[in-house]
């Protein structure tokens, strides 16, 4: 069984989507908090960045932030930062450190930076990178056609079989942890990799 102590998640930054989503960010939180499973996500106080981390931080959850420079003025502006805030200077540098800060990754709803982070994970973890959990939560069939786009991918030949299972697909956000420690230990990644 994997033990997972700290998960990276990514997802949207935007207020302005259904309750649903938002919904999803809080619960997978909590659970979190509960279990003791600290939040690794990219710092922000907006958007079911801001509600996930509200969730842990409320369940006396241990908390990092990575945010770069450029983003800090929108993403937190006047707000105190909740937890650990690392700020870094480029986009690049916040998905790596991000990455080396936690044991798996969960993917909530979001937009193309909640995509740009997730295929890079997906992308590394296909080369061979790394063998961390990838848990994209499917809310309300948000991710349903990334689903259906992936396996066109690898119905056209552009990506291998395997590629359907790089990550894993749960319908909700209470579904990820146990779902993680159900797994077997990821094998170790080469060392340095990541290194920024």
């Amino acid at each position: 069984m994997a033990l997972v102590k700290t998960l990276c998640v990514f997802c949207g930054a935007s207020d302005d989507v259904a309750a649903v989503y938002r919904e999803s960010a809080t619960r997978l939180g909590e659970a979190m908090a509960a279990a003791g499973v600290g939040l690794v996500f990219g710092g922000g106080r907006i958007g079911l960045m801001g509600l996930i981390s509200a969730a842990v931080a409320q369940g006396g959850g241990k908390i990092t932030g990575v945010i770069p420079r450029h983003l800090h003025r929108a993403e937190i502006g006047g707000r105190q930062a909740i937890g650990e805030l690392r700020v870094v200077e480029t986009m690049h540098e916040r998905k790596a450190l991000m990455f080396q800060l936690s044991d798996a990754i969960a993917v909530l709803p979001g937009g193309l930076g909640t995509l740009d982070e997730t295929f890079e994970v997906l992308t590394w973890k296909q080369l061979g990178l790394h063998n961390k959990q990838i848990v994209l939560i499917d809310v309300a069939g948000y991710w349903a056609p990334l689903i259906h786009m992936i396996d066109r991918v690898v119905e056209n030949g552009f990506a291998p079989p395997f590629s359907r299972q790089l990550m894993r697909i749960v319908r909700t956000p209470e579904e990820v942890l146990p779902l993680l420690a159900s797994l077997p230990e990821p094998a170790v990644a080469p060392a340095g990799r990541f290194s920024s």
